[in-house]
């Protein structure tokens, strides 16, 4: 079968995108979904994302990591949005439905504001803090994030945790409301560029133990710049938006 499919990142987090509104694509064959990942003999992106038809929102997005496994995906979704745009689905703002729930969000050329689903599920554990945002994240707090062990230290925690595990965040603080952020993606098995879930957990891990009284915080990552901001109430957070950039790279197609 000849692929056509359409490649978006978000501040470094790369996605192959592919209109399945007609159902052309064989969702059940996960080692086709490592392939199109495989940066060596494939298009190569940590994910892929499919946009399908729902009867009550704009579309349905489905994702799958690298490894064909499904989750949701902070900066994938606001990529779905830009590809849904693309496809004229919709126009500045939508509302659809994912893996964790539904999501509005808004587009002004290149830039996305998603909202995340609120989050209520943070444990404060003795060196780390954890959060569900979409998916399971470990925040843990480092000094010089710069020379870190990411990828060894990562993958060690991602595992420590029961099945299906989790990502894990490093964060370094720079001032009251910017934290640095690095993570080791599951699914993916390695280091990303940026990650949507990660920094959104970060933002509130580091509201929660009182490391920032901003509800507004701004993240950098290896990919580029991400913005967090949130409502909190009784340690419940709502009104959680990531921002950023999504941009199309290129299209093509592809026999699978």
């Amino acid at each position: 079968m000849n692929l056509e499919f359409y490649k978006y990142q978000g501040t470094g987090n790369d996605f192959v995108m592919i209109d399945n509104r007609t159902k052309i694509f064989p969702k059940e064959k996960t080692d086709i979904i490592s392939h199109l990942c495989d940066r060596h003999f494939g298009i190569g992106a940590d994910g892929v994302i499919l946009i399908e038809n729902d009867k009550e929102f704009d579309f349905k997005m489905i994702y799958f990591n690298a490894d064909g496994s499904q989750t949701f995906c902070g900066n994938g979704g606001r990529c779905a949005v830009a590809f849904a745009k693309y496809l004229n689905i919709i126009d500045s703002k939508t509302k659809f439905i994912a893996i964790d729930g539904k999501h509005f969000a808004e587009i002004e050329n290149d830039i996305v504001s998603l909202k995340m689903i609120d989050v209520d599920e943070i444990k404060i554990q003795e060196n780390s803090v954890f959060a569900y945002t979409g998916t399971q994240h470990h925040v843990e707090m480092v000094d010089n994030l710069d020379h870190f062990p990411v990828f060894e230290k990562g993958r060690k925690i991602r595992y420590s945790y029961a099945n299906p595990g989790s990502n894990v965040n490093f964060v370094q603080q720079i001032n009251n409301s910017t934290f640095r952020v690095r993570t080791y993606e599951k699914g993916v098995e390695d280091e990303t560029l940026a990650c949507g879930t990660g920094v959104t957990a970060v933002a509130i891990a580091m509201h929660k133990t009182n490391k920032t009284n901003s509800n507004s915080i701004s993240l950098p990552v290896e990919g580029g710049n991400l913005e967090v901001s949130f409502s909190e109430n009784n340690g419940v957070y709502t009104n959680v938006f990531l921002k950023g950039p999504a941009k199309f790279v290129f299209s093509g197609k592809i026999q699978i």
